[in-house]
């Protein structure tokens, strides 16, 4: 009775909460918002195009669909907005016997149908928020829209005419992640998650190669951290709780994504056996930073557990309509489980994110790393560069692939040429956004020779806003 009464009482002092932000919101005066115009304006519609035309050629070997999601309000209002909070949309290149198709749909959502959109998908709900735009991964063979703090993730197909909710048959507690890490030596992905209504809780999530939750075990916190990503290795995963937390201020205040820089939060980095409970956690303290992304990570010889990663001297410390701060480019971070210490190592300090390596040896020793490069200062849009970095981690060299004057990468995944190719023999793949044309590319370089020309080049005769996260998903 107590947990019902809980809940009641928080339901209603939400709603109260919502109430004087949207009133506060309304107040917001913005005449152009960075994230709502040019390279970012959203599409206002959802279209189906068969027969790109492509240069090069397509590797026969691809059989699948490149899909990317992203932030696409259904209705745009600069009042509050940040690009974190945007509807989401699904954008997917359907490649097959050397051809390429492309269509694009918003999440079904009840706060696009709301908007006037779409019809809301059916499938299970964890709250009237069901706003999903951060990444699209594989699980147990199915395409899955994924978002964190929120809503259970939305399970698709590869054209995206159908759609539905799912918190994995019933097995799913609490919210989900927008970045799960596949293991693919035990066949199960696993996710560090929170939410905004349990500010003292994080949770490890571990869904099984059926689809089905297996572990969520909570784990104490304070303040109500942002945790974006997490790191795997052999026998432990990774939690990072840095110094961006929940915001009560901004919430009432009107911005729709609640989360700003707290210099009062410890920043630490937590050990968590992969069977262990909130006990064993081995936390270990480390300078004042934030991450969205990691590389990869691994264990060592001596037991020491490496993190390759993109950081930030602070984030969301003053600006509120997307990410900003000083970018400390590519670092590796090496914990000491039984000193209890971070070792920070720059392996290059130009600015960089969305770092992938070659999934197959996540949680494993590897060797190379693809980022994408960011501008040196900020940007008011943030993505404004038009190079991708290959690292080869082994000799410390680094290439550059530039796609020239005004023509701007997103994520880049890497997709091996066959099951056991060697590390690093495929290709890499993501959308270049054209403003010289107001157009897209699919673009697919061969990752052996970074610096070259593409391989193919498949052209979207419109500009596909910049989004978060892609991934190559077979049929």
């Amino acid at each position: 009775m107590a947990s019902i009464l809980e809940r009641s009482i928080r339901a209603t002092v939400t709603k109260g909460i919502e109430a004087v932000a949207e009133f506060n919101r309304g107040r917001m005066a913005e005449a152009e918002h960075p994230f709502l115009s040019g390279i970012h304006k959203p599409m206002a519609e959802e279209l189906t195009l068969d027969g790109l035309r492509v240069d090069g050629t397509i590797p026969a070997a691809l059989d699948g669909s490149y899909m990317r999601i992203g932030p696409n309000p259904f209705a745009p209002n600069p009042a509050g907005y940040h690009w974190f909070a945007g509807d989401g949309m699904v954008h997917a290149v359907r490649l097959k016997d050397g051809k390429a198709s492309y269509r694009n749909r918003w999440i079904r959502s009840h706060e696009v149908a709301r908007a006037g959109g779409p019809a809301a998908a059916p499938g299970a709900r964890r709250g009237m928020r069901d706003n999903v735009n951060t990444n699209v991964v594989g699980i147990a063979g199915r395409p899955m829209a994924l978002v964190e703090a929120g809503s259970y993730p939305v399970g698709l197909d590869h054209e995206l005419s159908a759609q539905e909710y799912s918190d994995f048959a019933g097995t799913l507690d609490g919210a989900f992640s927008a970045h799960p890490h596949y293991d693919p030596a035990t066949q199960e992905n696993h996710a560090i998650v929170y939410r905004a209504e349990d500010p003292n809780e994080l949770r490890h999530v571990v869904v099984d190669r059926a689809g089905k939750v297996v572990r969520e075990v909570a784990i104490p916190v304070e303040h109500g951290p942002s945790v974006h990503d997490c790191a795997l290795t052999e026998n432990y995963v990774v939690i990072f709780d840095l110094p961006v937390t929940f915001s009560m201020k901004a919430l009432i205040g009107g911005f729709k994504f609640p989360y700003r820089w707290n210099r009062e939060h410890k920043a630490r980095v937590g050990l968590l056996p992969r069977d262990g409970g909130a006990d064993d956690v081995i936390w270990c303290e480390v300078d004042p930073c934030y991450v969205f992304h990691v590389a990869n990570s691994f264990e060592g010889a001596t037991g020491k557990v490496v993190i390759d990663l993109c950081a930030y001297e602070t984030m969301f410390d003053g600006g509120m309509k997307g990410p900003n701060g000083r970018n400390l480019g590519l670092e590796r971070w090496t914990i000491d489980p039984a000193a209890r210490t971070v070792g920070r190592r720059t392996l290059d300090a130009s600015p960089q994110e969305f770092p992938r390596p070659d999934e197959r040896f996540f949680a494993r020793p590897y060797r190379y790393a693809w980022a994408l490069a960011l501008p040196e200062t900020d940007q008011p849009g943030f993505l404004a560069d038009t190079r991708l970095f290959a690292h080869d981690l082994q000799t410390g060299a680094r290439q550059i692939h530039d796609f020239g004057t005004n023509r701007f990468p997103g994520e880049f995944v890497f997709v091996p040429r066959s099951d056991d190719a060697p590390e690093g023999d495929g290709w890499l793949m993501g959308l270049v956004v054209d403003m010289n044309r107001e157009a897209s590319e699919l673009v697919i370089l061969d990752a052996h020779h970074f610096a070259r020309a593409p391989v193919a080049t498949v052209h979207i005769p419109h500009r596909v806003p910049p989004g978060f996260h892609g991934n190559w998903i077979p049929v």
